[in-house]
């Protein structure tokens, strides 16, 4: 079912059809709607949703909804999918007052790390830019000086 709350909001979630049949009853009767999905719990409260669809075995959307079956496109789709995560990766080189000193791989650009030898947070030095590493070219992020960050600050008011 999708819906839309009055906010303008939108949301999906997987009803079967028993709990399809409660949803309209609580529509219809306003009352609150709780069930259970899987093992989590789901709510609706009835007075804020403007519209909803229910979407049933002949609707184009329950083919993009379904899970792809298993075989053997799923190795390949996994495969592409890795190589594509690992694409995106950035390097890390990680340089510690504690003496730690290693690479490591981030999902994100980052300006604040953890040093995996003392739980220490390091800082992203911007200034000095890509270093080069045995692994490729890698952000430094270092806490053995001051490291230059980057922040907004909000205009200070002129007043009395």
């Amino acid at each position: 079912m999708t819906y839309t709350l009055n906010s303008g909001i939108k949301g999906t979630v997987p009803l079967s059809p028993d709990q399809i049949k409660i949803w309209m009853e609580c529509y219809k009767n306003g009352v609150k709607f709780v069930t259970e999905i899987g093992q989590e719990f789901f709510g609706l409260n009835p007075e804020l949703v403007a519209d909803f669809k229910v979407h049933n075995k002949y609707s184009s959307y329950q083919e993009t909804i379904m899970p792809v079956s298993q075989g053997q496109h799923s190795n390949l789709n996994q495969q592409q999918l890795s190589s594509a995560y690992k694409k995106s990766e950035l390097l890390i080189k990680v340089d510690c007052k504690c003496g730690a000193s290693y690479v490591t791989h981030s999902p994100l650009k980052r300006t604040k790390w953890y040093c995996n030898e003392c739980n220490e947070i390091v800082f992203l030095d911007m200034k000095k830019g890509l270093v080069d590493t045995p692994k490729g070219p890698a952000h430094y992020m270092t806490n053995k000086y001051f490291v230059e960050r980057d922040s907004v600050t909000p205009a200070k008011e002129q007043g009395n």
